[in-house]
Formats: C-alpha cells, sequence, structure tokens
C-alpha cells in the first residue's frame, strides 16, 4: 500500500548549482558559490520549493571546519552558515507555500570517504560548532550522508541536544545496499542511531538500486522511513580534493523514471521522498505529482 501523505525534500543542491554557475568548478564548489552568487542559492531553493518540496536544506554541506581549513578558509565558516541560513529563509519567505527547514550535519571531510574521518572528540566538538549556528533558524537536523556508524551516531547524538526532531541518512555501498560505505551494516546502524534518538532513517546519495536494497533492511526497525538517491554511475572517481565534474550522470534517470523509484519506496514504508546529487526540481516535481495521483485516486476511492 503506497503513502499518500509522504513528505517532499528538495533535490541536489550542488549539482544544480554547477548547471546554472558560470565559473569554474572547485572542491569546494557550492561553498564558493554561497559566498560569491548567494542569489542563486535562493533561486535553486525556491526552485524545489515550487517543484513541491515540504523541505529544503540549508546549502552549508561543503561549509564544514574541517573542509574550509584545507584550503586555508577556515575564517569563513560562521559567514558561510550565515549566508546558507539567510539564502534558506529569502527562498521560503518568496515561495506561496510554506516549507521548512533543515540544518545538515554532513560528514566533516568529505563524503564518501569514511577512513578519513576525525577522531571522536573532534567531530563532537565540530558538530556541536554547526549545530550552534544553524539550530536558531531551522525546524530540524538533518545528519546526511553518513557513510559509518561513529559519524552517524555523533551527530546524530550532538543534533539531538538541541531539542529539534533529528533524522538520520545513510549512504551506502553501490553494489549492496545492506552495507555502508565503511563496510558496516546498514541494521547495526540503523539501531545504533535509533539508539541516539533519530525519529527517521533514510537512505541518500547512494544509487536508486542500492537505496531500494537499503530500505528494505531498514523497514523492519523504524516507523518513519525515507529515500533520497543520486543520479550518478559512480562516486567512486571523487577522492581526494577532486571535483564533481569527474562524476557521470545516469541520463536514464529522467523525472519520470526517478518517481517509479520514489514509488517503489512508498510501496516499501517510505514516507520522506526527495533527491540528492543529479536530482533537480524537475525530478521533484515529478515526486509531487505521484503524492498529487496518489491523494486523488484515495479520493475516488472514498467516495465510491
Amino acid at each position: 500500500m503506497l503513502n499518500n501523505s509522504f513528505t517532499i525534500l528538495d533535490g541536489g543542491m550542488g549539482q544544480e548549482l554547477v548547471k546554472r554557475a558560470q565559473h569554474k568548478i572547485t572542491p569546494l564548489w557550492s561553498a564558493d558559490v554561497l559566498r560569491d552568487h548567494p542569489g542563486l542559492v535562493v533561486d535553486v531553493h525556491r526552485d524545489f520549493i515550487k517543484a513541491g518540496a515540504d523541505v529544503i536544506t540549508l546549502s552549508s554541506y561543503a561549509a564544514t571546519p574541517t573542509r574550509l581549513a584545507k584550503y586555508n578558509r577556515q575564517d569563513e565558516f560562521k559567514v558561510l552558515q550565515e549566508a546558507a541560513i539567510n539564502a534558506a529563509k529569502k527562498a521560503c519567505d518568496d515561495g506561496k507555500q510554506s516549507s521548512l527547514i533543515a540544518g545538515t550535519l554532513p560528514p566533516l571531510p568529505g563524503s564518501y570517504r569514511p577512513s578519513e574521518r576525525l577522531t571522536s572528540q573532534l567531530s563532537h566538538v565540530e558538530y556541536q560548532q554547526i549545530v550552534e549556528q544553524q539550530y536558531k533558524h531551522v525546524d530540524l537536523f538533518l545528519c546526511e550522508t553518513m557513510a559509518s556508524i561513529e559519524e552517524a551516531c555523533i551527530s546524530t547524538s550532538v543534533a539531538m541536544k538541541s531539542g529539534l526532531p533529528v533524522w538520520t541518512s545513510f549512504t551506502v555501498n553501490e553494489q549492496d545496499g545492506s552495507f555502508l560505505r565503511s563496510g558496516e551494516l546498514i541494521i547495526e546502524a540503523a539501531k545504533a542511531v535509533l539508539a541516539e534518538g533519530a525519529s527517521a532513517l533514510l537512505i541518500n546519495c547512494s544509487p536508486p538500486e542500492a537505496t531500494s536494497q537499503a530500505l528494505g533492511e531498514l523497514a523492519p526497525l523504524a516507523e518513519t522511513l525515507g529515500a533520497y538517491a543520486n543520479g550518478f554511475f559512480t562516486v567512486e572517481p571523487y577522492q581526494g580534493h577532486a571535483t564533481v565534474d569527474v562524476l557521470k550522470s545516469r541520463e536514464e534517470i529522467d523525472p519520470q523514471t526517478y518517481a517509479e523509484f520514489g514509488k517503489k519506496w512508498l510501496s516499501m514504508g517510505a514516507s520522506i521522498l526527495g533527491g540528492c546529487c543529479e536530482i533537480g526540481p524537475e525530478h521533484i516535481a515529478e515526486i509531487y505529482n505521484l503524492r498529487e495521483k496518489i491523494l486523488s485516486s484515495n479520493i475516488i476511492e472514498n467516495h465510491q
């Protein structure tokens, strides 16, 4: 049975900015655009809201102290966090429908490389710095692209101290969604973050097929599940100081195809759907259309 009242997240901000911004791609791409072209970030947020997103996520994913420090830009941390908050608020104020804002707690050194994570103590300190910047301005926290149990638990536990709802989202092995990218079992990861207080479990920035497999693993464990997959062939080339232009998109994952995956995820118990890298406003619009079709179908059935 499909969920007829699911929540819609936005899509992949970073890749959408790649398509729209007209300057050189850098390892801190989304942070650069946030600093130099904040209006463009507002535009992307606004387009996701127009497409039907109930929740938009702050565009501060790359603005962690550790990632900024790699390029001697740690002094920009607070400025970039404030810029992300302002951009999201402006987009919501401009929108006709009311949307929530999610704070983001990403992997601190960078995505997909759990072996490079910080020590437990440093991770606690850095996540606390991010939460302190964001918690007064957001409606919930999204601990996203978590590739190991340790980073998922630390980010979740720190976010819980804000008193806001915390959704924890994992990125999984591209060939076998029952494992995190760290090689740890997703079932064990899920149990660990639920013990920390996470109110929803999600899968993100993984292929749709692996996302489906991972949701199957999570379904018996949590009442609230979600998915926002990516549209890459693989993220394996994205290592070290690589930029996103080394990654290739899967052209076959068009809005209609992505909505079919969304329909499958709903049938598996998901109640939160959105998109990650390469999933744009047109994909989210199709997810919104899916929800409208389900609602219309239920209304007709209830009146027969």
